[in-house]
Formats: C-alpha cells, sequence, structure tokens
C-alpha cells in the first residue's frame, strides 16, 4: 500500500508539472526503502510460530511491514519531496542534455541521471545521520513521533467526529466531502486498519491489545455505508412512504445505485444539496451510526473490526459480514434501520412539498 503511495505521489506530482513522471515514482520508491530500516529484530520460531526471539537479527532485508499501513507517512512524505526535488531539477534544466541525434528513449534515461543522484545522496545522508544521532531511522522516527500519535486521534470521539460531520456538511453545498476527508484522514485509517488486522490474523484482536476502532472498514461500512449521509433511511420512505411522482420516480432509479453504496441520484435529484429540509437528518444519520458504533465497540457490544479491507461498493450486510462476523452484520443492518426513523419526518414534511409543487405546476399546465 505504501509502496504503491510513494511511487504514486511522486509520478503524480511530476506528471502534473509537464514531465515524465515514471523516473520520479522509482526514485521515490528507492527513497523510501532507503529511509526505512534494512535489519529484522525479531525473528519468529519456524517450528513454534507463537514463539519471538529478539536474540537473532536479520540483516539486508526489507520489512514488508514497512511498505504497507505502518510506512504509509513516511511514504507519503518520500512522495512529495522526491517529486518537489526532481521538478525543480526539470524546471531548472540541471540535466544530462544529449545531442538530437540519440533516440529519445535513451536520452530520457540519461535526463534523470543528475536529479536522481542528488536524491539518492541526499536520502543516504538522512538516513547516515538518525543512524549514527539517534541510532534509528527517518521511517521509525517518522512512526513513532508522527504516525503513531495521529492514529491514536484519529481513533476516538474526535476522529469519529471529523468523518462523521465534515464529509455531509461539505456534501450539502455540493462538494464531494467523502472525498476531501479521505484524502486527509486514508492514510491513518488504513494504517488502524493495517494493525487490527495483524492482530486478527495473531489471534489477538481486542482493545486490550491494541486494537483501534475507527479503521477505513469503520468509515466505509458505518459512515458512508450506501453513500454520505446514510441515506438508505430516505430511501426507505422513497418507496414505501412518499406520494410525490419525483420521489416514487427517483426512488426506482436510486434503488440499485444504493446497493453499492452510490447515492448521487438522491443527493442531486431530491434534492439534498442546498435542501435545508433535508440538512439536519443529512448530518444527523451518520453522527448517530458513527458514534453509535464507536461506544458499540468500545463497551462490547460487538467486537473490534478485522482489518480485512473490502472494496467500498461493497453491497451493505455483506461487507458487514466481511469486517467482522455475524456480530458486526447485525449491527450494520440495526444501524441502517435506525436512519429510517431519522429521516421519516424530514422527508414526509418535503414530500408534502414537492406533492403541493407538483399539483401547482399542473394546474398552470391546465
Amino acid at each position: 500500500m505504501a509502496l504503491f503511495a510513494v511511487f504514486g505521489i511522486a509520478y503524480s506530482w511530476v506528471h502534473d508539472s509537464g514531465y515524465d513522471g515514471v523516473p520520479a515514482g522509482l526514485l521515490a520508491i528507492v527513497v523510501d526503502v532507503i529511509l526505512q530500516p534494512n535489519t529484522i529484530n525479531t525473528v519468529t520460531n519456524a517450528i513454534h510460530p507463537d514463539k519471538t526471539s529478539t536474540a537473532w537479527l536479520a540483516n539486508n532485508a526489507i520489512d514488508k511491514a514497512w511498505l504497507g499501513g505502518k510506512g504509509m507517512i513516511v511514504a507519503i512524505i518520500a512522495g512529495m519531496i522526491v517529486g518537489w526535488i526532481y521538478t525543480w531539477f526539470m524546471k531548472k534544466g540541471i540535466t544530462i542534455k544529449l545531442p538530437e541525434q540519440v533516440p529519445s528513449n535513451v536520452a530520457a534515461s540519461f535526463t534523470a541521471l543528475v536529479p536522481a543522484a542528488a536524491i539518492i545522496t541526499g536520502a543516504t545522508v538522512v538516513y547516515a545521520i538518525f543512524s549514527k544521532a539517534w541510532h534509528t531511522t527517518f521511517a521509525e522516527w517518522i512512526y513513532s513521533v508522527i504516525q503513531t500519535p495521529l492514529q491514536h486521534a484519529s481513533d476516538g470521539p474526535a476522529g469519529v467526529f471529523i468523518i462523521t460531520v465534515i464529509p455531509v456538511f461539505l456534501w450539502f453545498f455540493g462538494v464531494h466531502g467523502s472525498i476531501i476527508v479521505s484524502g486527509i484522514m486514508q492514510p491513518l485509517l488504513l494504517a488502524n486498519n493495517a494493525d487490527n488486522l495483524a492482530l486478527y490474523r495473531a489471534g489477538k484482536l481486542s482493545l486490550a491489545n491494541g486494537a483501534h476502532i475507527v479503521t477505513q472498514s469503520f468509515f466505509e461500512q458505518f459512515i458512508t455505508v450506501t453513500g454520505a449521509g446514510v441515506t438508505v433511511g430516505l430511501l426507505v420512505f422513497m418507496l414505501v412512504g412518499a406520494k410525490s411522482v419525483q420521489m416514487k420516480t427517483l426512488s426506482k432509479l436510486e434503488l440499485g445505485p444504493a446497493m453499492f453504496n452510490i447515492n448521487e441520484p438522491i443527493l442531486f435529484g431530491i434534492p439534498i444539496v442546498l435542501n435545508p429540509v433535508m440538512i439536519l437528518p443529512f448530518i444527523l444519520s451518520p453522527v448517530i451510526t458513527g458514534f453509535g458504533t464507536y461506544y458499540a465497540i468500545k463497551f462490547g457490544v460487538i467486537p473490534p473490526l478485522n482489518g480485512a479491507y473490502v472494496p467500498w461498493t461493497t453491497p451493505p450486510i455483506i461487507s458487514g459480514f466481511i469486517v467482522g462476523g455475524w456480530k458486526v452484520m447485525l449491527w450494520q443492518a440495526l444501524m441502517l434501520c435506525v436512519t429510517v426513523g431519522v429521516y421519516w419526518p424530514f422527508a414526509k414534511k418535503y414530500d408534502k412539498i414537492l406533492v403541493e409543487q407538483e399539483k401547482a405546476t399542473a394546474t398552470t399546465a391546465k
């Protein structure tokens, strides 16, 4: 995950600046690996996998943990720095320039040599400084000083508030709040996911052993399930309680997409966007499902989510079972039912407004 991120960030930075992004992406991977530990201090007993020892040391190794959620923050930093430095060299023209007779694909390979030498040398110097001065690596320092505190900060009521309220608040003004918040929170939530998955595989998934409550699965299966605002409650009213032609028609169009957590037809068709009648349930539904699930895990009603990452388009109930078993599946179903009660009175009021508008339109047409 971090390996893809570090390549993609550097590539996008350079590509968006008008240059070939592939060399920068590959350089970012090199830098990411240089900044990581090259030793593994804890070795698992091959005969007894449940036993580990620190008496042995594996040298010149790449620990896969740093290529996943554990190394996400350092990957983001490395990708951005490499992208910026590489672009600076390109803009200043500090590259090896070959005659026009040289084939373009050959010339391109030489273009990256100067920035590559500078970037790799810089990364090696940073590695040496942290190794000699603090007997650690840049990746380990970032993890302990920045990533771990941020993960814990995201794993509490403040984190739940951010991922429940801000996305729907932005959506109300027509801005894709889920993407904006994910851009900031997703690295932390994915890292929390990875930690839970490691505990689950070891048979130690519990809050006492350090499991996280707020993970990427938490966000997608309880905050944005059936779409931002958990609009399944509104859809149920539209299917069984609506009297206006607009709501009845949209309910048929939205039924299929809602099964895969897509709700733009409702957001822009009812609409919920810039609709003062619907803003309260639109914000309240994810707040209830989010905080309800948070405290359900905190007090042991349901177990922590197991860290399995499923595509966000996975239908609800099925996704609940995958990320937590039958208890989480039933809890997810309960939360979806709760949203019906949240949306119903507001949807009913807005439905009456639509009916009156449709009557007025029909009268005018006659």
